[in-house]
């Protein structure tokens, strides 16, 4: 289960207090202050935590506390700091202050850490206010109080690469194909309702992260189908493989899928068409030998660009797809995909 949503509650340490002491010892009668200083309260500290996915977990335990730092002590003991708790998150996660709104945070780097909330300060003991006419001084200060916020997270999946393309265009089962991911698989639309992940292996140790985005429709920019809540998904990706049904099952005309999708990324936001864009056309294999050629030729005219072509159910273009994926990533030029709008 992907859970891309979460709100948690964050509360530091409060800082040690500050302790009042009097040296007293035997042969000493003036032996002064000797109140020590309290100890940090502890932060709440966010990490980025690449073997994360989603943040389930969060949506059961919410709360986070760090542990108040401890008193001072006689002696000029300082007391002990306050243990910071630590708040693993996936990649890719946007932490926004939920009374604001403001963006704190993006955790995009692996193990990239942010104090969310600092601990308080220790308080000073009695020994930091003796002077010549104050030479007993019975005063010490409390320590720092404790930074309490409530934090909204929401999770952007982090993909070299991300499949897009109306329902039923076969995204499903080309990354069954590509790599080990089991997301499922139906002959009805919207058998994807939450972004999966797969890691495709190319010769000479080389892997692409992939990620399966729930189909699109028209609207889905305004909120339509699964809109806004996978689209977010997308902008993580370098770039986009466009899967296009070169039969759809409605009788609906590939390009204008194709025209369709396009519009929606631009609505959503402008750089999704910056974005490389690898074409396939894809279940090529339900096209009969014989009306293949001419089918390819019509459709190439009118997207006006040479798409790949492939079969997630036989495997055919597969590596092709998988290599021009790599070529797009290094920004080199390869047949099938484009940048311009």
């Amino acid at each position: 289960m992907l859970i891309d949503r979460a709100k948690i509650f964050v509360r530091s340490g409060k800082g040690g207090n500050g302790c009042v002491s009097l040296r007293h010892e035997k042969y000493i009668p003036k032996g002064g202050p000797d109140g020590g200083d309290g100890g940090k309260g502890g932060d709440v500290i966010l990490l980025a935590d690449s073997s994360l996915d989603t943040l389930y977990s969060l949506a059961t335990s919410p709360h986070f506390r760090a542990r108040g730092g401890f008193q001072g002590q006689g002696k000029s003991k300082h007391g002990a700091n306050g243990v910071d708790c630590i708040v693993p998150l996936p990649m890719g996660t946007l932490v926004f202050d939920d009374d604001t709104g403001k963006l704190l945070i993006d955790l995009s780097q692996q193990e990239q850490r942010f104090v969310v909330a600092r601990g308080g300060e220790g308080g000073f003991g009695n020994e930091h206010f003796k002077s010549a006419t104050n030479q007993t001084p019975r005063e010490a200060t409390s320590g720092e109080d404790y930074q309490e916020l409530t934090l909204r997270l929401e999770l952007k999946l982090i993909a070299d690469v991300g499949l897009v393309g109306k329902p039923n265009a076969g995204k499903s089962t080309m990354l069954r194909a590509i790599s080990r991911a089991t997301p499922k698989v139906a002959d009805y639309p919207f058998t994807t309702l939450s972004p999966h992940l797969g890691i495709a292996q190319l010769t000479g140790e080389r892997r692409i992260v992939v990620a399966d985005i729930p189909g699109l429709i028209e609207g889905a920019s305004a909120g339509a189908g699964l809109g806004h809540d996978f689209l977010r998904h997308v902008e993580r990706t370098r770039v986009l493989v466009h899967l296009v049904e070169v039969l759809p099952e409605d009788g609906s005309d590939p390009c204008e899928n194709y025209r369709t999708i396009r519009n929606e990324l631009g609505e959503y936001s402008r750089n999704m068409l910056d974005k490389p864009e690898i074409v396939v056309l894809n279940k090529i294999d339900l096209l009969p030998d014989n009306e293949k050629k001419q089918r390819l030729e019509e459709l190439s005219r009118n997207l006006e660009l040479e798409p790949l072509v492939a079969s997630g159910g036989t495997g055919e273009g597969l590596t092709e797809i998988l290599e021009s994926c790599w070529r797009a990533l290094d920004k080199e030029p390869t047949t099938g995909w484009r940048t311009s709008k």
